[in-house]
């Protein structure tokens, strides 16, 4: 790794809110609850899987706050790795929480794109059922690709693009919930609400279990601030972008379940591949599951699509500010985005194709939480100290919206199981480690001759 001579030329700020809401939007309402409805009842039957949803959600606000103070007090491309540096000391542990982000970027990056592009192929699959599972991979290790080639461009056309594909994604979600309210079933409904889990779980790890889901698919109301330094007046845009989208798609989803256990038997949709499609298919017959599935598909794309616009800033982030390759830092000489970073991140989530479904969400879900989400809660507590005047969103209620998501954090990665445990934790000593030898190569802290 080298050190980079000059600072490059940053990408215009040309993100206004409508660009950094669909680009959050478009990133929450993906593939994750048309394919993860069946994973939550499966561990949670019963009314009581409403418990994890509303628990999800609430967490997801919480750390919204979070996200929206630290995007407005530092509004810069690759978000959390200023944030992290700059709570922690750029020049003493913030380097360590620096480069144990970008290393858990170049982990979670592709797992993230990667999920979504899986969930794609799966539905495609639903088309096409002679794909075969070997057609699959191929169909979203070639989404990836297909994407990267389509941000090969400057960022003005793709938010016109994103913000398009988000009013498309809208209406097709409220006709897939009216749908279902149209066409609610009192005695099916009431079955589902007689349900009960078979003990597999039990009550608190099948709530946490539904409740990682659930942040799961939520998750994406953050993707605004991985683009700070390309948003225009960050400082009102960045909070506002967070903190509308996740009520919006918090009642978009609520709507979604309640509307497919209103139609579908509960056992019916927990053992379902392509859930939506078998409720829209249920309703308007097959020309209504087929239509389904083609909208999902757009839904999916685009998620995949934002996802990778978002987290092809933080590698260059990092190599601006010389901790990361210098060739990261190069920006297209004509439109002024990110080339290397965005070419590298897109080829890697090809490769994540590969891995299942669940083992991309799982490993996804508690590698961020152990590597950046708990680390950041307190960085907003160290900022507000070392910048306690500055004129940026202030969360309310401070600092309860902190602890809630600290709590709920430690609580997820608990219930998670010992697996996805052992793969974070063991990342981050592998991570720590690389960042020791490096530290002590270059003799920087915590190696540096005072």
């Amino acid at each position: 790794m080298r050190e980079v001579a000059s600072r490059p030329a940053s990408p215009p700020r040309a993100i206004g809110l409508w660009g950094g809401l669909s680009a959050n939007v478009l990133n929450m309402i993906g593939i994750g609850p048309f394919v993860t409805i069946p994973l939550a009842l499966s561990a949670l039957a019963g009314p009581s899987v409403f418990l994890g949803w509303i628990a999800g959600a609430l967490l997801c606000l919480c750390d919204g706050m979070v996200w929206a103070e630290l995007g407005s007090t530092i509004p810069e491309s690759g978000g959390p790795y200023h944030y992290l540096r700059e709570a922690y000391g750029r020049e003493r542990m913030g380097r360590l929480f620096g480069f144990l982000y970008l290393w858990q970027t170049l982990l979670t990056a592709p797992l993230s794109i990667g999920s979504a592009a899986v969930g794609f192929a799966q539905y495609f699959g639903y088309l096409v059922p002679s794909l075969g599972d070997g057609g699959r991979v191929m169909v979203a290790a070639g989404l990836c690709l297909i994407n990267t080639a389509v941000l090969y461009r400057k960022v003005g056309d793709i938010q016109r693009l994103s913000l398009g594909i988000t009013v498309i994604v809208a209406v097709a979600c409220v006709w897939i919930v009216g749908s279902g309210i149209a066409h609610f079933n009192v005695a099916t409904a009431e079955h589902f609400m007689h349900a009960r889990s078979d003990g597999s779980h039990g009550f608190w790890l099948g709530l946490g279990a539904v409740a990682l889901i659930a942040v799961y698919d939520y998750g994406g109301y953050n993707n605004v601030c991985m683009l700070g330094g390309e948003v225009r007046h960050p400082r009102r845009t960045i909070p506002l972008a967070v903190l509308l989208s996740i009520p919006l798609v918090a009642v978009l989803y609520l709507g979604l379940n309640l509307s497919i256990l209103g139609v579908l038997p509960w056992e019916q949709a927990a053992h379902s591949k392509a859930v939506v499609a078998d409720f829209m298919q249920a309703i308007h017959g097959s020309t209504g599951g087929t239509i389904a599935v083609c909208l999902i598909l757009l839904a999916s794309w685009g998620s995949a699509l934002v996802v990778l616009l978002g987290y092809s800033r933080v590698p260059y982030a990092a190599a601006v500010d010389g901790q990361f390759f210098r060739s990261f830092a190069r920006l297209h000489p004509r439109d002024g985005f990110p080339t290397v970073s965005l070419v590298v991140v897109g080829v890697a989530s090809a490769a994540a194709c590969f891995l299942s479904l669940e083992s991309l969400i799982a490993m996804l879900m508690v590698v961020q939480i152990l590597f950046q989400y708990i680390a950041q809660c307190f960085a907003v507590v160290a900022l507000r100290r070392r910048r306690p005047d500055a004129d940026v969103f202030r969360m309310p209620l401070y600092p309860l919206p902190i602890v809630v998501s600290v709590i709920g954090w430690l609580y997820l990665v608990a219930t998670s199981g010992w697996r996805a445990m052992s793969v974070a934790v063991g990342a981050v000593v592998v991570g720590t480690l690389i960042f020791l030898w490096q530290a002590r190569s270059t003799r920087s802290w915590p190696f540096r001759n005072e």
